[in-house]
C-alpha cells in the first residue's frame, strides 16, 4: 500500500541527513518512488550520503528552513514532504532559545507556507514528547510548532498537513544507547542520570512506520502517537551490561536541567479526545467534530478523571525484554 502511494512521486525530507532521513532512504530507494530530495545545511553529511547510496533517485539541496528563499527550488514539483528539520538537543536550545525559535517555529512556518504555495499534496511534521507539558526551550518551541501545524491545516487548500509525535528513538544520534555502547567498549563506567527515570522504547524503523501511518491515514490537522513500551534507565543499562558481559561500574549523575523523570506523549486533555487505533493514537484537531460515544455510558467526560499517557503508566519492559529489543536493532554482543 505505502509503495503504491509513492509510485512515480517526489518526496522531500527536510533535515534529511539525520537518522530519520537515512532510515527513509533505506526503506524507499529500492521502491518505485521517482525521486527523494534531501534538504539540509550540512554539505559534509550530504556528501557522505551521496557516496553511501549512489542512487540516481537521490538529489541534494543545500538550504535552511529558516530562509524561505532557499526552499523554493527544492520544493518545486514535490508531491510529499517529511519535515524533520529541527534543533533537537535540549542543552543547545536552553542556551540559545531564540535559535530554537528560528528553526523549530519560524522554520516550520516557512516549510508549510512554501508547501501550500507549491501545492504539495501532503506534509508530515515530526514532533517530540518534549512538546507535551514542556519544561525546556526545545519542548516549548516544538509545542508551538505543533500549534502552527494545526493552525495552518485549517486553511491549507489542497495541501494536507499532519503530524507525528514520539520520544527518543533507540540508537539514534545523541541517544543514550550509543553512549552506553561506547562506554562499554572503552571499559568506562556507565553514566546514568537517575536509574528510576523511564523512557519510551521506539526503534528507528518504528519511527518511519509511524510517519508512514500518519501519511496514509491522517486527515489535515491530525497528530499521531505510537503506543510504545518503556523501560527504566537503570534496567536499560543493566540489559546492555548483560549483553556484553560487562562488569564495569555505574555512575549516578543525577537529573540534569530540562529533564523529566518520565516522558509524556499525550496530555490528559488529549487523551479525552484521542482515538485509540490499537498501535497508534490519533489526536484530531480542535476544529473537527469529536466522537465522545465511548464516554456516554458513564456520562459526560471530565478531564479530572483522565490520565496522561506517559512512560511510567505504559507497558514496562523487563531486562530480558529490553535485551530482545536491543538485539533487534543490532546490539547483540560481540
Amino acid at each position: 500500500m505505502e509503495i503504491e502511494n509513492f509510485r512515480d512521486r517526489i518526496l522531500l525530507i527536510t533535515g534529511g541527513t539525520g537518522s530519520f532521513g537515512n532510515a527513509v532512504l533505506e526503506r524507499f530507494l529500492t521502491t518505485s518512488i521517482k525521486e527523494i530530495r534531501i534538504l539540509s545545511r550540512d554539505e559534509e553529511k550530504q556528501h557522505q550520503m551521496r557516496i553511501r547510496y549512489k542512487s540516481s533517485k537521490l538529489r541534494f539541496y543545500i538550504g535552511d528552513v529558516r530562509d524561505a528563499n532557499t526552499l523554493l527550488d527544492p520544493f518545486s514539483g514535490v508531491d510529499y514532504v517529511f519535515h524533520a528539520a529541527a534543533l533537537k538537543q535540549v542543552p543547545s536550545c536552553e542556551f540559545f532559545p531564540m535559535e530554537a525559535v528560528k528553526t523549530n517555529i519560524l522554520g516550520t512556518d516557512n516549510v508549510l507556507n512554501t508547501a501550500i504555495v507549491q501545492r504539495v499534496k501532503k506534509v508530515v511534521c515530526l514532533s517530540t514528547d518534549k512538546a507535551v507539558y514542556p519544561i525546556n526551550a526545545m519542548g516549548m518551541t516544538k509545542g508551538i510548532m505543533e500549534k502552527t501545524m494545526v493552525a495552518k491545516s485549517r486553511n491549507s487548500g489542497t495541501t494536507e498537513i499532519v503530524g507525528t509525535r514520539y520520544g527518543n528513538v533507540m540508537s539514534s544520534r545523541g541517544s543514550v544507547i550509543p553512549l552506553f555502547y561506547e562506554q562499554i567498549l572503552k571499559k568506562l563506567p556507565l553514566t546514568i542520570t537517575e536509574p528510576s527515570m523511564t523512557r519510551f522504547m521506539m526503534t528507528l524503523q518504528e519511527a518511519v512506520d509511524l510517519v508512514l501511518f500518519a501519511f496514509l491515514n491522517g486527515r489535515s490537522g491530525d497528530i499521531f502517537v505510537q503506543n510504545s513500551p518503556a523501560a527504566t534507565i537503570g534496567d536499560l543499562a543493566a540489559a546492555m551490561k548483560s549483553i556484553y558481559q560487562y562488569n564495569g561500574n555505574t555512575t549516578i549523575m543525577g537529573m540534569r536541567n530540562g529533564e523529566k523523570s518520565h516522558e509524556t506523549l499525550l496530555t490528559k486533555e488529549e487523551m479525552a479526545i484521542s482515538i485509540d487505533l490499537g498501535r497508534y493514537y490519533q489526536i484530531p484537531p480542535p476544529h473537527q467534530e469529536l466522537n465522545y460515544e465511548k464516554y456516554l455510558s458513564e456520562g459526560e467526560p471530565h478531564l479530572t478523571q483522565m490520565v496522561e499517557y506517559n512512560s511510567e503508566n505504559t507497558n514496562r519492559l523487563n531486562i530480558e525484554e529490553i535485551k530482545v529489543l536491543l538485539n533487534s536493532i543490532g546490539y547483540c554482543g560481540y
